[in-house]
């Protein structure tokens, strides 16, 4: 007869193989997986470089349009506090006088 801890290092040696299998098989197919993804992004990078020169070109403009529009408030803004400084001088000149 097998007695118990006979038994169970043979279960354990069974169980231990089909792991190992498990494993192997699991690891082909996340290299597989890998590979395919790669492949993907390769064509995706591919694809995205035919447009680094449209996408450069985007970023100047918006850029000088920040730029503009920027100098157009600063411009704007010292127009507005010119005529209230000149609007307050003239109030406190009345007030002296």
């Amino acid at each position: 007869m097998i007695n118990a801890s006979t038994f169970l290092l043979i279960l354990l040696g069974i169980l231990c193989s089909i792991l190992l299998v498990i494993l192997i098989v699991l690891s082909v197919k996340l290299i597989y997986t890998i590979n395919r993804i790669n492949q993907v992004l390769d064509e995706v990078e591919l694809k995205i470089s035919k447009f680094d020169k449209a996408f450069s070109l985007v970023d100047i403009v918006t850029d000088n349009m920040a730029l503009v529009s920027d100098k157009l408030v600063d411009g704007i803004s010292y127009l507005i506090r010119k005529v209230f400084v000149r609007k307050n001088n003239r109030k406190v000149d009345e007030e002296n006088e």
